[in-house]
């Protein structure tokens, strides 16, 4: 088993809180804290480049032999304490008082993770909010988990399905949303007996160690819920090649994703669900309320720093409209207020990792000088420390233009003209990515023919980026398999058995058919 010393925990002080935060540094196996064997992280604030934590103090990292201690601990649960052997009403019971913990330390959690992600406090508290809502209706679900009965022959046999949880689950989360991809992947497998291996993002481990510490307060039986940080080549490739693992649930990039598929039909062919990355079209037609698509056009690829899956990068913009809509959408941009995450006026923080800002720099650089498209505004830093990017707007941009084609995963917009609506939805499919569209219009007929031939997981009408907890989110193409949320989620977690029963018929052997 994993070592039981764990790495003393951090301590954060924010003016807001009246003493300080105790930050946990270490795995989390079995309802205890442990040091890693892995490779450490070293948690960045992104709003200058420093540690998170004091005195550059690290986060344990998991090795191979971490997360087989860790899958046993959830095995173990699974088999003993947790799947079959707890009813969905203790499921619920526990489920809602992990919610109603995490609303209690709302702001803290919100804190910690506006400074380990860059996210603006208000947009982190919107998140915490998210994930105890998920959680509240996932635990109205746990004990309603019913199969069916089917009619074979009445009189000398029955036969029904169980619905039964899949066993242990590996997830992986992104660091654009820890808390509410936490949310999202827990709250089903929690709900229907699953037990959890997690690993959250390298950048972002700090709000998920909190959780953990609220997972023992809530009550739930050590195992059934295990954190393993860690890189993603070293603690992460270890689960999804992990033999005693039913299924890894994984969001994140397209590249990654297939290797997680490899890896998983390489060890025991386990399940898997992936919700992986976009490049969404936002499309604008001549009849649309301008002043509305706009704001709702800024909103779905400007929100969270452009870290989104589902952003809509790419406008669609009818060509009679085109030079108003740009003139607006450059408006809007500019108004946007960037600044510290902690600060209740920001609108935009900084990007997650100097990483992730070089990458988006280096495609701004690819738009202008490769592509050739017309820089609007932004385009450039925006202070003088940290990895913040100014909102940036690219037109006359070709549709192959690299800016056009590629997940940039940043706040950066491309404005592409179309003269008729067969022109529009076929640019919008053109891409290889499926995860999310919109339309924009006041003519319900185009509305439905549009919506209907759009190749996507989800099409927002006349608005663009909220989710909720019981509508299904997922990708078409390589965007992913499977769906997240709503009923259509918890089928990701359970196994449909069919049993044949025989109430007294009887057979000799050689059968007569």
């Amino acid at each position: 088993m994993a070592p039981s010393s764990s790495p003393a925990p951090a301590s954060l002080s924010f003016k807001s809180l009246p003493q300080p935060v105790s930050i946990p540094t270490g795995l989390f196996i079995n309802n205890q804290f442990v040091a890693g064997r892995g490779t450490p992280i070293l948690s960045i604030d992104p709003s200058n480049g420093k540690s998170v934590l004091p005195s550059s103090t690290t986060v344990a990292g998991a090795s191979k032999a971490d997360v087989d201690d860790a899958v046993a601990a959830a095995r173990l649960a699974f088999n003993t304490t947790w799947g079959l052997n707890v009813t969905g009403q203790e499921r619920s019971r526990l489920m809602h008082k992990l919610a109603n913990l995490i609303e209690a330390n709302h702001e803290t959690l919100s804190l910690v993770e506006a400074l380990d992600s860059g996210k603006p406090i208000g947009w982190s508290r919107a998140d915490v909010t998210d994930m105890v809502a998920c959680l509240r209706y996932y635990a109205g679900w746990a004990d309603k988990i019913i199969g069916q009965t089917l009619e074979v022959n009445n009189r000398t046999k029955q036969c029904f399905t169980k619905h039964e949880p899949i066993g242990v689950v590996g997830q992986v989360v992104p660091w654009n949303y820890p808390l509410m991809m936490l949310g999202w992947k827990i709250a089903p497998a929690l709900c229907v007996g699953c037990s959890i291996v997690f690993k959250p993002a390298e950048n972002t481990p700090l709000s998920t160690l909190k959780i953990a510490e609220l997972i023992v307060e809530a009550g739930f039986p050590p195992g059934v819920f295990n954190v393993v940080n860690g890189l993603g080549a070293e603690t992460g490739a270890a689960l999804a090649s992990h033999p005693d693992i039913d299924k890894i649930a994984f969001t994140g990039s397209t590249q990654t994703g297939r290797a997680i598929t490899i890896a998983a039909a390489q060890s025991n062919l386990k399940k898997v669900t992936l919700e992986l990355g976009g490049k969404s079209a936002n499309i604008i037609f001549p009849s649309a309320d301008l002043e509305q698509a706009t704001n709702w056009a800024a909103l779905g690829v400007f929100e969270n720093a452009g870290q989104s899956c589902s952003a809509g990068s790419r406008v669609l913009v009818h060509e009679s409209i085109k030079d108003e809509f740009e003139r607006r959408i450059v408006e809007a941009a500019e108004k946007i207020e960037l600044g510290h995450p902690l600060s209740e006026t920001t609108w935009q923080g900084p990007q997650v990792s100097e990483q992730q800002y070089n990458r988006i720099m280096e495609h701004i650089r690819i738009g202008k000088e490769e592509d050739k498209a017309r820089l609007l505004t932004g385009g450039e830093r925006w202070g003088k420390e940290g990895f913040y990017i100014k909102p940036t707007i690219f037109t006359d941009v070709k549709t192959d233009a690299r800016i056009a084609v590629e997940e940039i995963f940043g706040p950066v917009l491309v404005i592409l003209p179309f003269k008729t609506e067969e022109e529009a939805i076929a640019l919008a499919n053109s891409s290889e990515y499926g995860l999310a569209a919109a339309v924009h219009s006041k003519d319900a007929d185009q509305i439905g023919r549009v919506s209907n031939l759009l190749d996507a997981g989800t099409v927002w009408i006349n608005q663009y980026t909220f989710t909720a907890n019981n509508v299904p989110f997922g990708g078409y193409k390589t965007s992913g398999w499977g769906r997240e949320l709503g009923s259509y989620g918890l089928e990701e977690y359970i196994n449909v058995k069919a049993v044949h029963w025989n109430m007294g018929e009887r057979t000799e052997f050689p059968c007569k058919l």
